[in-house]
């Protein structure tokens, strides 16, 4: 069974050997070692020249790559530890991401910054965090996140990659590398639709003939599995019957199908590994009420207490949320 790290390993094979503008950059990503999670592993032996190894210097790696896409090349930044867009934001935010703005639609940035976000693996606050929130309202950047559902990962990154004309920031969550992208015999128990408006896909997860759902779940990235078992649980066990919309474009925002969903069930909870306070969810929670006012009987979020992520495994525990958190959330709400 393919996992979500063969997916995208594939994506970007398939992107270098389509089009001879692709270029990788990154710290560590030669072979043999192929990137501190293996996501570029045998590239650089297959493509000599088109994998380059960058000293340690986030800003420099991305401000290097802008100007490179200005060029007419199709750079993917590589950023070992998402806790260190930080450093990359200047670039990201201050060029990239302006300058087709600034020169009147005469210049496109198609550049890709894919970057491993969250904990649960024990690094400490300055491996372990969930930034992707401090970048999901600058005007002209994308914000994207791979799911483990087919057509979720790999497609999701070459799409990125291949099709648009603007920089987007790629985040791939540490835990999902090792999940299988599952098939059809996994979700078996599921009707699972895909959509997609003029942009990368969502999909809305249904328990296969079941009574109408009373509650609905919006997640993305790996906290979407965790939701995924959540939704099976709750249904099984409880009896309560829920509809999950994933997302894999994060910003813009394209809220369409998950204002349809809580519009029937009139309840919305948002799930996302970030801290709680000014989060993804605090936005999709904004608009869903301004959307739908009185239609949404039961409203709230659940995420990362607003603490740093401890190193400790019984304490990581207690800040991140798990399965069981968003189980009794949904119970409270009906």
């Amino acid at each position: 069974m393919t996992t979500v790290l063969a997916s995208l390993n594939s994506a970007l094979r398939k992107a270098l050997g389509d089009d001879e503008r692709v270029l990788l950059i990154g710290e560590d990503i030669l072979d043999p070692y192929g990137g501190a999670f293996k996501v570029t592993r045998g590239l650089s032996t297959e493509f000599p020249g088109r994998v380059l190894a960058a000293p340690i210097s986030e800003a420099g790696m991305v401000g290097v790559a802008a100007g490179m896409a200005l060029r007419g090349l199709r750079p993917v930044v590589e950023i070992m530890f998402g806790d260190f867009i930080t450093l990359a934001a200047d670039p990201l935010i201050n060029s990239a991401a302006k300058f087709e703005w600034m020169y009147n639609g005469q210049v496109h940035v198609p550049l890709v910054v894919r970057t491993p976000m969250g904990g649960r693996r024990g690094y400490g606050p300055t491996h372990s965090q969930t930034l992707e929130k401090h970048f999901l309202g600058v005007s002209g950047l994308v914000v994207a996140a791979p799911c483990n559902l087919p057509e979720g990962a790999g497609e999701v990154l070459l799409q990125a990659i291949t099709q648009g004309e603007e920089p987007v920031l790629f985040i791939e969550n540490k835990m999902q590398y090792l999940l299988p992208i599952l098939d059809e015999a996994a979700l078996s128990d599921f009707d699972l639709r895909s959509i997609s408006r003029n942009g990368m896909p969502a999909y809305t997860l249904n328990i296969r003939a079941a009574p109408p759902a009373v509650c609905t779940i919006t997640a993305y990235g790996y906290m979407s599995e965790m939701a995924r078992q959540a939704q099976y649980r709750l249904a099984f066990e409880d009896e309560i019957f829920t509809e999950l919309v994933i997302f894999t474009q994060l910003a813009p925002f394209r809220l369409e199908d998950v204002l349809n969903s809580a519009r029937r069930t009139g309840r919305l909870l948002t799930v996302e590994e970030g801290s709680l306070s000014l989060g993804w969810g605090s936005e999709v929670l904004a608009q869903a009420v301004e959307a739908l006012g009185p239609r949404i009987q039961a409203a709230r979020r659940l995420a990362a207490r607003d603490l740093p992520v401890p190193a400790a495994p019984s304490l990581e525990q207690l800040v991140l949320p798990v399965v069981e958190d968003i189980v009794q959330l949904v119970k409270k709400m009906v």
